[in-house]
C-alpha cells in the first residue's frame, strides 16, 4: 500500500503560481511512477503530468507544457507540481497518483493509488 496525501491549493489570480506537494507514504516510493490528474466538475479526469521512478523521464498534458512542472524528492518522498502562469481554466480538483510499477501511462484507471485531492481555483 502507497498512501498519498497532497498540499498546496487554493485561491490565486491569473497569471499567478502554485506548488503542489504530494507526500508518499507505505510501501517503496521509489519504484512507482508518479503523476498528477485534475478534474473540473462535470468533467473526467485529465491527465496533468507523470515523472518516472528514476526521476530522469517527465511528461505533461497539451495544456499545461511549458507552464506546470513536476519534480520527485526521494530523501522526503515527496513528489511536486510547480504551476506557472495559471489560468482560470486550470481551476480543478489536483489528484496524486502512484502505479505500482515503473511503468508510464497517461490513463488515470491503471494508476493504483490517489490522494484525496486538492482544490486549485484560479480567478480571472
Amino acid at each position: 500500500q502507497v498512501q498519498l496525501v497532497e498540499s498546496g491549493g487554493g485561491l490565486v489570480q491569473a497569471g499567478g503560481s502554485l506548488r503542489l506537494s504530494c507526500a508518499a507514504s507505505g510501501r517503496t516510493f521509489s519504484r512507482n511512477t508518479m503523476a498528477w490528474f485534475r478534474q473540473a466538475p462535470g468533467k473526467e479526469h485529465e491527465f496533468v503530468a507523470a515523472i518516472s521512478w528514476s526521476g530522469g523521464n517527465t511528461y505533461y498534458g497539451d495544456s499545461v507544457k511549458g507552464r506546470f512542472t513536476i519534480s520527485r524528492d526521494y530523501a522526503k518522498n515527496t513528489v511536486y507540481l510547480q504551476m506557472n502562469s495559471l489560468k482560470p481554466e486550470d481551476t480543478a480538483v489536483y489528484y496524486c497518483a502512484a502505479k505500482a510499477a515503473p511503468v508510464i501511462t497517461f490513463r488515470p484507471y491503471e494508476y493504483d493509488y490517489w490522494g484525496q485531492g486538492t482544490q486549485v481555483t484560479v480567478s480571472s
